[in-house]
């Protein structure tokens, strides 16, 4: 059966005072923002069955004929509301150890079904796709996604607090198999509840939504409906799964134990004279420059409750891990790089502070805990992992829990450390929490350390309005005042209309050695005011234009302008999702002290107050084709003089194996200090043999660094959640073609689950 139904204190705190008087006054006039409640009635009620269904795509056991169907999908984009342009049928069945979706995607021009990928963790923004959420606890906040396309590729994901933080990295047991028909593809999902966490009761009912996107339209419509400012992440919109019974939540035990070996010409190797000790890292024997190593690891979990996982992990290895794509740095600040590494990524949600993850981390956002800080160097190379433990979870329906302490080994300069992660949040109201952080770093045998405890709340009124805050404190041997981190952000979002502002306070004593912190010692007002109009006169053509201001100025302690940046962009999206941008930018930056923008070449900016402007067009053209690319141009004022910078992208993809993409970035700098060129390329290489076997290759021209870079992964998934990767790494300069270092890793990974 299927139901349808359509003040005082310190400047900083009297700032923070003021800002949030201002946002309740907001929130309070803007209320009406509520849960449009016909689109939760949506509800489906599943057949348990006895049946042996066998996952192959063809839908022919007797059950299916008797499943109930989940239909009538409702468009979001291009034009919300209507139905939807072909027609989706998904019907549920469940037994004991599973919970199974047939889905028959009806298509006119079946022929015309645009398959983009097979890789593990596709992107299914570039073809026809399918994805179904499921809110397995139906707090209407947090959930797993699983997505496959007409050639039964896989993604899947866990979601937290309705996509404040997506998890792509995590992996799931699942199965699924396709097949294109004449009128449509269908597909054929297995998903284990050994797989996900739930709660133990008898009954009980999910949160539950579909997705269907038909890429050559660039349509996406939902089971239940979305407003198009939305994504399946909504599942405080989602419909009911209802009445599952006699199921039981995921493994208690699990096991990952890991082989591995490699072969490496270091930096500086060399034959050692007779009786001489290694004294390269990782290097357990060495001849005519070559070191050999052999390791092996172990990575546990065991759920202690439905949902809560404790985590243990013993020499911890990323040798797998795909390299960073460089960036070349004309600014005065750190770079951010993302997080990689599996371990870090599962369950790193919990981890969130503030609003760190609400839009994706800027390069000058504060970032409480960065996990990049353990097991990595400044400049990005591997510091070896001992071991650690995490626990991450919910209490109840009510507290979220995250505790995760890791020991990192002796290496070279650096000292053993180990670093402690403790998190508790709250959920409040319909989709709200507050919490506490607490982060500490210990270098063995020594005095130094940091530690930094942060509270945070982040509020929801209504679908439109939230307020988020943060205040943090850190300590050090110095024991030195001016150690606060504080911010108060307020955001309005519908359909039309788009306010953002926020305050944000580093004291010049906040030292966060766990943490992102590119700024301290300063006050930092944001602001961002966006219009967005569909103009009917041009939708044959034209789906969006969103026009908008972005503000930032940033004051140091004694509330002098340090950086004031206005920005003023024009966005076109067209009815292919291909892209056009203009952008006007307004900035003063003023520098106390030399900075070297060119060490390499003796090109240092001089102290001073620098008025600048630039301007930038960019364009990308439909990602779904198979021959796709883009441009941006950048050209304006540069401190003393001038920057203009090029950038090229293209790409082209054989049938859905085989991809390839090639990027190109070039700054010309024209400076008195002097004359200053850059050029970074970035080349990818990517072939599918099947939805298990894969290989990838990173290849990158860094001018800055005078480096080619290759990084070629070869990955077997030989059986659920275990691999077999075959790694070439490699580095030599540009010039002389001289090698830097290369390696040969192999590493093989068997899951046991129990």
């Amino acid at each position: 059966m299927v139901e349808v139904g359509n003040s005082g204190g310190t400047p900083i705190l009297r700032r923070i005072t003021q800002f949030g008087y201002v946002s309740v006054l907001f929130c309070s006039s803007a209320l009406y923002g509520q849960v449009n409640h016909a689109q939760l009635e949506r509800r489906i009620h599943p057949m348990r069955t006895s049946e042996t269904i066998t996952v192959d795509g063809q839908m022919e056991e007797p059950a299916w004929s008797q499943a109930p169907v989940a239909t009538d999908f409702v468009q979001n984009e291009p034009r919300p509301d209507d139905p939807a342009s072909e027609k989706t049928e998904v019907r549920v069945l469940y037994d004991s150890d599973s919970i199974y979706f047939g889905v028959y995607a009806y298509d006119s021009q079946a022929r015309s079904i645009i398959i983009s990928d097979l890789r593990k963790d596709f992107d299914s923004d570039k073809g026809d796709s399918f994805e179904v959420v499921l809110d397995t606890f139906h707090d209407r906040r947090n959930g797993y996604r699983f997505a496959t396309n007409a050639a039964g590729a896989k993604w899947d994901a866990q979601m937290v607090n309705e996509g404040r933080e997506t998890n792509a990295n995590w992996d799931a047991i699942w199965n699924v198999k396709t097949r294109v028909v004449e009128d449509g593809w269908v597909a054929e999902i297995a998903i284990p509840f050994r797989t996900l966490k739930f709660r133990r009761e008898d009954v009980q009912s999910w949160g539950i939504n579909f997705q269907r996107r038909i890429r050559r339209r660039n349509e996406t419509s939902y089971w239940s409906p979305l407003p198009r400012i939305y994504d399946l992440n909504r599942v405080s919109l989602a419909g009911t799964l209802n009445d599952l019974e006699g199921i039981k939540p995921g493994a208690n035990f699990r096991i990952k134990p890991y082989a591995a070996t490699s072969f490496s010409r270091p930096r500086g190797s060399r034959n050692l004279l007779p009786g001489e000790k290694d004294t390269i890292p990782f290097c357990r024997w060495a001849s005519g420059g070559t070191c050999y190593n052999a390791d092996f690891g172990v990575d546990v979990k065991y759920a202690l409750t439905p949902g809560l996982s404790w985590d243990f992990t013993y020499n911890t290895d990323f040798s797998q891990v795909e390299a960073d794509e460089q960036q070349i740095n004309l600014t005065r600040f750190s770079l951010f790089f993302p997080e990689k590494r599996e371990f870090f990524l599962e369950n790193s949600g919990i981890f969130a502070f503030g609003s760190s993850a609400e839009r994706g981390v800027r390069a000058s956002d504060m970032v409480l805990f960065f996990s990049r800080r353990i097991g990595l160097s400044d400049d990005g190379g591997a510091i070896p992992i001992l071991g650690g433990t995490r626990l991450t979870g919910r209490l109840g329906g009510t507290y979220e829990l995250g505790f995760l302490n890791i020991q990192q080994k002796e290496f070279g300069s650096t000292q053993g450390t180990n670093f402690t992660v403790a998190r508790l949040r709250r959920n409040v109201m319909a989709n709200s929490d507050i919490g506490v952080m607490f982060a500490n770093k210990e270098v063995m045998h020594s005095s130094h350390y940091n530690r930094v405890l942060g509270a945070d709340a982040n509020l929801r009124f209504g679908q439109r309005i939230s307020v988020n805050s943060y205040l943090a404190k850190a300590f050090t041997p110095t024991g030195s005042g001016g150690t606060l981190a504080s911010r108060v952000g307020f955001e309005y979002r519908d359909t039309r209309l788009d306010f953002r502002s926020a305050y944000i306070g580093n004291q010049e004593n906040f030292i966060n050695e766990m943490g992102f912190v590119p700024r301290i010692g300063i006050h930092k007002y944001a602001g961002y005011l966006g219009w967005a109009f569909r103009p009917r006169s041009m939708r044959d053509w034209l789906r969006s234009t969103t026009p908008h201001v972005h503000y930032d100025h940033w004051f140091n302690q004694q509330g002098a302008t340090e950086t004031r940046n206005t920005s003023f962009h024009i966005p076109l999206v067209f009815q292919d999702s291909s892209t056009f941008n203009i952008v006007y930018r307004d900035i003063l930056e003023r520098i106390t002290e030399t900075f070297p923008l060119s060490r390499s070449r003796n090109i240092f900016i001089p102290p001073g107050a620098y008025n600048l402007s630039e301007y930038n067009l960019s364009g990308q053209s439909d990602s779904s084709r198979r021959l796709s690319g883009g441009a941006d141009w950048t050209i304006g004022h540069f401190y003393t003089g001038y920057k203009h910078t090029y950038g090229v992208n293209g790409t082209i993809r054989f049938g859905y194996r085989l991809e390839t993409t090639i990027s190109l970035t070039h700054n010309n700098i024209n400076l008195p200090e002097g004359h200053y060129k850059t050029n970074l390329v970035t080349a990818r290489v990517n072939y599918s043999f099947s939805t298990n076997m894969f290989l990838n290759a990173l290849i990158q021209y860094n001018s800055d660094t005078n480096q080619v870079s290759s990084n070629i992964r070869f990955n077997l998934i030989h059986r659920p959640l275990s691999d077999f990767f075959v790694v070439y790494n490699e580095r030599r300069t540009s010039l002389s073609n001289d090698l830097v270092d290369r390696a040969l890793i192999l590493k093989f990974t068997y899951m046991i689950v129990r």
